[in-house]
Formats: structure tokens, C-alpha cells, sequence
């Protein structure tokens, strides 16, 4: 089992051991307020133990949704079950706020009644006590497993143990106001403990209601968004969709790269791109789709390579000139050599179509057809005075020639289609490319003159030291 199952194996057991920790605690402070409550004749501590059988039946419905929840995706849920959490907690927000309604209700006719009797003994400040610090002790384990495992319904949980916590209080302040004499302390209190389980109500079901509805993660989007912006290649995010299942945060994204990136650069940026969502939100999980775009500084010469990649076709010696309002194109491509010449022109055509589609109608455009050699010729060394005799051939080429310098490392070997000759030569660091390129050139075209048997010559120029 790899380390991120064993962890999410862990975090599942942590949540369900909560959840039957949570049905234990609040059953047994249920059943001691409504004894307690009967004994007393309190109707906010009657209040409060109707308000803890709620909570236990809501912890009852947050196992099973916790259960539910972990199981994986499958046939016909195929981001999972996380919203059974978030289904589990609109159901007990709404038992939340038929509770409150009750409480208002019986308070209004205690408030009524001329005489109230409320028998505040040591039980039931027992009771309180006991339920006070049972509650202040749930809520905070709670709330920290539910943050830590991003859980709904365990978050629901902490909310009614917090809730209890403040209604207990005020259920003893009133008991405590009773027995000195303000015979409407209780119901007043109750009025308060209703107070107290609205409001719980009213927050769980604002979070529940957003995770139903597809809400986006506030604070967490705007941090995927920027780790998603700011992530090497991306040119623009264009589209984030960010929505809750359960502990997961799931969408989808669309970033703008560079058009001309090769398939493995394309690959690193979503690599990249996914590390950095990670970083900030590591429960996310988020699926991209790159759109080329075209870049402001790309040369004419980048744009028509673009186009031969796309076609799969080599294409060099491009050559683009600007003849008054028209763009003028002219480049070699090379084709398997034993193509028919028929299949070839037809290849060439629909490159020059796509050279208009991406310059425009009028630019003009010629391609010259290279054969592409299909497969690795066999070669072998020919004897050293042939290698001498080339050598010396250079030497004298490139004294006549100018710019190239102290011919070196002379190779020629022999193959089917000719001689392929190979060396190095010096070359003043100063001088550009193009002139160093233009002599190598005429090199090579006066040893193809004197040597007719050559098939390629290679020159290697590197820079020399003054």
C-alpha cells in the first residue's frame, strides 16, 4: 500500500471513530438533561435535552454518511460519494431549525402560565456540569478532525457540540435566576437556547447549501488561481472551475500556452502546473486542458517552422522578404526521396495552403523539395592517404576562401551514396554567423567541384582564442 492510501486509509478511520465517539456522548447527555429536565420541571434544560436527542440522531446520520462518503468512485458516481457529508448535514440543519421552533413555541406558553414550579437540585447542576465540559472537550476534537480530513458532516458535529456548550450555559444561568427568585429566568433562557440553535442551523446549512450547489471554494480558489497562474510556461488562464465533493476540491482549468512548444514541453508545463496546485491544495484535483496561443515576438521564420511541425515535414533555408505590401516565402522541404513526384507536389501544395492560412491570402509562397534520405547509410573509413589528400584540399579551399582558419580533424568515410566527409576549423569569435556560414558554404561547393564523388560535407567552425 503506497503512503497516500495508507493515509487516506487513516484519515477514513480517524473520521468514523469520531462519528461513534460523537453517537456515545450524545445519547448519554441526552438521556441525563431529559432526566434531569423531568425531574426539575425546566423547560430549558427540557429544551436542551430535545435539542441533545437531535444531536444524537444527527450523529447517528453523520456515521452513515461518513461511511457512505468514503467510498470510491464508481459506475454511477463517478466523482464519488462526498456529498452523502453534505446531504447529511442539510438534514440535520433542518432538524436544527424544527427544534428551534419548538422551544420558541413552549417558551411563549411558559411565559403565559401565572406559577412555575422548577425544583433546581444538585442533579441538575450535575448535569449542566458534566454536559458543559463534555461538550467544550467534543467540539474542539471534533472541529480540529474535521478541519484536518475536510469533513461536512464532522463539521456539522462540532457545530452542535459548540451549540450545546452555549445553550447548557444559558440553561444554567436561567436555572440559577429561577432559584434566586426570577421565576421567568427559565423560559428567558430557553428563548436563548433556541437563539443559539437557529444560528448553528443558519451556518450549517449556508456551508451545506454552498457544497450542494457546486459552490466554488472561496479563499482556495483565488490560491489555486494564482499558483496556477504564476506556474512556469503558463501564458493565461483562461478558465477555473472549482467545485466541493465531500473532502476533495474537483474542476477543471484551461491555460494558455506558447503554440509552438514541442508535445514534452507542453507535458512539463502540466506537470508543473499540477505541483503547483498541490502546493497550495493538495486535496485538489484538477484536470487541464492547454490552448495554443500565438506569441506577439514570434518571426516569420518561428511561424512557417510551427506550420511544418504541424505537418510533420523538415523544412529549412527559409527565406522571407518583404516586396512592398507582400510577404514573400520561399523554403526548402524535405520528402522520402522515392516518393513519386505526384504524391510529393500535393504534399507541398497543402504546406503552401497552410502557409496562407496562417500569413493570409497574398503572401507568396514557393517550396523547393530536398529528398529525404529514409534510412541510415552503411559507411566505413577510407584509407589514410585519401583523408590526407582531402585534408590538404581543404586547407587550400579555405586559404582561398577567407574567414576559416586551421582545418582540423578530417573524417571521410565511404557509403553507397558517396563520400561523406567531416571536420573542424577555427573561426575569428567575432565574425557573425552568417558570413562564417557563407564561407563554410562555398567550401563545400568547391570540394564537391574538384571531388564529384563527395556526397555531403559537414563543417564544424568553433571560435579560436586571440
Amino acid at each position: 500500500m503506497t503512503d497516500i492510501a495508507t493515509a487516506e486509509a487513516a484519515g477514513q478511520s480517524r473520521k468514523v471513530a469520531a462519528a461513534k465517539a460523537s453517537i456515545a456522548a450524545s445519547a448519554l447527555l441526552a438521556s441525563a438533561k431529559l432526566a434531569a429536565g423531568l425531574w426539575s420541571g425546566s423547560l430549558a434544560l427540557l429544551s436542551e435535552a430535545g435539542h441533545a436527542f437531535v444531536d444524537t440522531g444527527a450523529t447517528v446520520l453523520t456515521y452513515f454518511a461518513v461511511r457512505e462518503a468514503e467510498k470510491p468512485a464508481d459506475a454511477e458516481h463517478h466523482y464519488g460519494h462526498g456529498k452523502y457529508e453534505a446531504l447529511a448535514a442539510l438534514v440535520e440543519t433542518g432538524f436544527l431549525f424544527g427544534l428551534a421552533l419548538l422551544v420558541v413555541g413552549e417558551a411563549i406558553r411558559r411565559l403565559g402560565e401565572a406559577h412555575v414550579e422548577i425544583d433546581a437540585g444538585w442533579p441538575v447542576f450535575g448535569v449542566l456540569g458534566v454536559s458543559i465540559l463534555v461538550d467544550f472537550v467534543r467540539s474542539r476534537q471534533l472541529g480540529a478532525i474535521a478541519q484536518e480530513e475536510r469533513s461536512d458532516a464532522l463539521a456539522a458535529d462540532a457545530l452542535h457540540f459548540a451549540s450545546d456548550l452555549l445553550s447548557s450555559i444559558l440553561v444554567l444561568l436561567g436555572i440559577v435566576a429561577t432559584h434566586f427568585g426570577f421565576m421567568q429566568g427559565d423560559a428567558i433562557a430557553s428563548f436563548g437556547v433556541a437563539a443559539f440553535i437557529s444560528v448553528a442551523g443558519y451556518r450549517l446549512g449556508r456551508r451545506t447549501i454552498s457544497t450542494l450547489l457546486d459552490a466554488a471554494p472561496g479563499e482556495l480558489a483565488s490560491e489555486i488561481e494564482k499558483a496556477i497562474s504564476e506556474a512556469p510556461g503558463v501564458i493565461s488562464l483562461d478558465e477555473l472551475r472549482l467545485r466541493t465533493v465531500g473532502a476533495d476540491v474537483i474542476g477543471e482549468a484551461t491555460i494558455g500556452v506558447a503554440r509552438g512548444l514541442r508535445v514534452e514541453q507542453a507535458a512539463r508545463i502540466k506537470e508543473a502546473v499540477g505541483a503547483a496546485i498541490a502546493s497550495v491544495a493538495p486535496q485538489a484535483r484538477v484536470t487541464l486542458a492547454l490552448e495554443a496561443r500565438a506569441l506577439d515576438d514570434e518571426t516569420v521564420v518561428e511561424r512557417t517552422m510551427l506550420v511544418a511541425a504541424r505537418r510533420h515535414l523538415s523544412a529549412h533555408h527559409i527565406i522571407a522578404q518583404q516586396i512592398g505590401d507582400r510577404l514573400s516565402i520561399g523554403l526548402d522541404i524535405e520528402l522520402d526521396g522515392a516518393m513519386p513526384i505526384s504524391r510529393a507536389h500535393a504534399i507541398a501544395t497543402d504546406f503552401e495552403r497552410a502557409i496562407r492560412d496562417e500569413f493570409g491570402a497574398d503572401v507568396e509562397i514557393e517550396t523547393h523539395i530536398d529528398p529525404l534520405a529514409p534510412h541510415v547509410l552503411t559507411g566505413r573509413d577510407v584509407v589514410p592517404s585519401v583523408v590526407a589528400e582531402i585534408e590538404a584540399a581543404l586547407v587550400r579551399s579555405s586559404e582561398a576562401v577567407g574567414y576559416i582558419a586551421d582545418v582540423h580533424d578530417v573524417r571521410v568515410r565511404d557509403t553507397s551514396g558517396g563520400w561523406v566527409v567531416k571536420y573542424h576549423c577555427r573561426v575569428d569569435p567575432t565574425e557573425s554567423v552568417e558570413t562564417v556560414h557563407t564561407a563554410v558554404d562555398e567550401i563545400e561547393r568547391r570540394m564537391r567541384d574538384a571531388y564529384p564523388a563527395i556526397l555531403r560535407i559537414v563543417g564544424h567552425a568553433e571560435p579560436y582564442d586571440h
